[in-house]
């Protein structure tokens, strides 16, 4: 089952009909307006699309007959709204183009096949005539990854969605893996598994709105991969349509015939060719589940749990570590307007503990057998306490668990108060964290001020640790600030640019889980290396010699 295009926002976060979590008269936006330094938020409303006037399309009427001749007449689309829905992804940066009606970028049409064979027509019939190809799953992409850029200038767009394709094809107990098709969303394939009592365990924050093809071309993390790992850990094998036909990797446990080359489809992000079918490693639906909360004195503190809790091995779901500023924000944010005794004791008695300085909040979710679940909490929380946290039970991680998809939809309102609310990550070795940490808050800090639309503006760094390894862990940033309305473009450039430049300059990896895209492809090419870079190059060259499997995605 796939989700109706329009039910959801072709400009924003999420259904069309979903609740306003920010309404005009939210306690919130008096803190957040003070908290910015603005003498007010301007009304900054998305331009409707029936003011929006798309370009013409570009391709061949001819060319359109064979297309519908391949998908039928019901899965060719050329409306305005199929169009617009596929022009960009959902990062702040694509959201500043499509809430301003600037669609320039939007596709010829849209096709949705409904098995690999219509696929590899399509993909074929793309690479003759020389049109662009766009691979579309839930289009939640935040790098520009799935942006309807054509192959030359001038040149046709056709993007391909994948969310026909849903089908759960085959579920295998004894191996514990399954094959599935690759346009499924997150609730769908889990609901599928879980009636035969397995998980894929997967649950990014865009769980809802994302599909299995785009977890594996991004090379995604769920909230829980500490067990049950990100997407090239438990992708088993794939099945592509690319221009010189279909292509299936290997699929046994482990080979040394040559590298292992599901190393190259997961994180391809639709360069090499169209994603069609996935057997992922999946798990026995957990028998407990234990989420709870830490507060440690200062993100070092934090960090060293979080270190010393993978060097034990001990089997957690997650370690998520907010800093200082993350901690006071989303605290202050979720209280605001509540006011009452309760809030005054809380803080009276952190203040009592020494934790009214800068405290950091630190989740912990195991997931497992009861026995396993229990010893494991019990580990985690003796580490937590010998550096000094304060354990806070299982209230925050209650909270964060039943909210942790709800996130993206704050965003939409900010927009439209004139607020500027974007996000980036990358990992790096556990010695080198608070050093990243702090070059690149530093980085983002500075090139927001440097842009800012009043003399008394600013804006917020705040950052958490959220994916951890033996060797290190990832960095998650988020920075909201006001926007410079004349020149909003220019502001994100200047800010992205700066924070990717302290990523490389400081031992980071330009992405950790949410893909190269448009966004990061200049930075590729550093990371990789001269040969590294030229084997990526050569091998887009092979497996699409036209060039129009997603263009000007991941290599520049």
């Amino acid at each position: 089952m796939t989700i109706d295009r329009q039910t959801l926002r072709w400009n924003g976060w999420g259904p069309v009909k979903q609740p306003n979590p920010l309404p005009p008269d939210a306690p919130q936006w008096s803190w957040i307006e003070q908290t910015l330094g603005m003498s007010r938020l301007p009304l900054t409303p998305a331009v409707p699309l029936a003011d929006i006037r798309l370009p013409r399309g570009r391709i061949a009427e001819a060319t359109q007959e064979r297309l519908r001749a391949i998908v039928g007449d019901n899965q060719f689309r050329t409306d305005d709204y199929e169009r617009a829905f596929h022009a960009r992804g959902k990062s702040y940066h694509d959201l500043l183009y499509v809430r301003a009606g600037k669609l320039d970028m939007a596709p010829d049409a849209v096709i949705y096949p409904r098995g690999p064979e219509e696929v590899l027509a399509i993909v074929k019939l793309c690479a003759e005539e020389g049109i662009a190809l766009i691979p579309y799953g839930g289009g939640s992409s935040v790098v520009g990854g799935i942006n309807a850029v054509s192959k030359t200038l001038g040149g046709a767009v056709l993007t391909l969605d994948t969310t026909l394709m849903t089908r759960v094809i085959q579920i295998d107990k004894v191996s514990m893996t399954a094959r599935i098709e690759a346009g499924i969303y997150g609730p769908a394939l889990e609901e599928q598994l879980q009636m035969h009592g397995v998980t894929l365990g997967h649950y990014p924050q865009s769980f809802e709105y994302s599909t299995l093809g785009g977890w594996i071309a991004a090379r995604g993390a769920g909230q829980q991969s500490n067990r049950y790992g990100k997407a090239e850990k438990w992708l088993v094998s794939a099945k592509l349509a690319t221009p010189k036909g279909f292509w299936t990797t290997e699929s046994t446990p482990a080979s040394a015939a040559g590298p292992n080359l599901n190393q190259l489809v997961a994180g391809s992000e639709g360069t090499l060719g169209v994603i069609c079918e996935a057997t992922v490693k999946i798990h026995e639906l957990p028998e407990r589940k234990d989420y709870r909360g830490y507060l440690f004195r200062n993100f070092a503190a934090g960090v060293e749990a979080a270190r010393r809790i993978n060097h034990a091995e001990i089997p957690v779901a997650m370690v998520r570590l907010s800093d200082a500023p993350e901690t006071h924000f989303f605290q202050t944010f979720s209280s605001t307007g509540s006011g009452g005794l309760k809030a005054r004791l809380q803080r009276a008695y952190l203040k009592m503990k020494g934790f009214d300085d800068a405290p950091c909040l630190m989740l912990i979710g195991h997931e497992g057998e009861k026995e396993t679940v229990i010893w494991a909490q019990e580990q985690s929380e003796g580490i937590c306490k010998r550096l000094g946290a304060l354990a806070l039970g299982t209230g925050p991680g209650k909270r964060w668990f039943h909210g942790r998809f709800n996130g993206p939809a704050i965003r939409d309102p900010m927009m439209d108060r004139g607020i500027g609310v974007d996000t980036l990550e990358t990992s790096t070795r556990w010695s080198n964290i608070a050093n990243l940490h702090d070059k690149v808050a530093a980085a983002i800090d500075a090139a927001m001020s440097a842009h800012m639309p009043e003399q008394n503006a600013r804006g917020i760094v705040m950052a958490h640790v959220s994916h951890s390894y033996p060797d290190g862990s990832s960095l998650y940033f988020t920075f909201v600030f006001p926007r410079q309305l004349d020149r909003e473009i220019a502001q994100w450039q200047a800010i992205k640019r700066a924070a990717s430049d302290a990523i490389l300059m400081n031992g980071g990896t330009i992405s950790h889980h949410h893909g190269v895209g448009t966004d990061h492809a200049p930075w590729l090419a550093e990371e990789k290396g001269e040969i590294g870079y030229a084997l990526l190059k050569a091998t887009k060259r092979e497996m699409d010699p036209k060039g129009v499997m997603n263009p000007g995605k991941l290599l520049t």
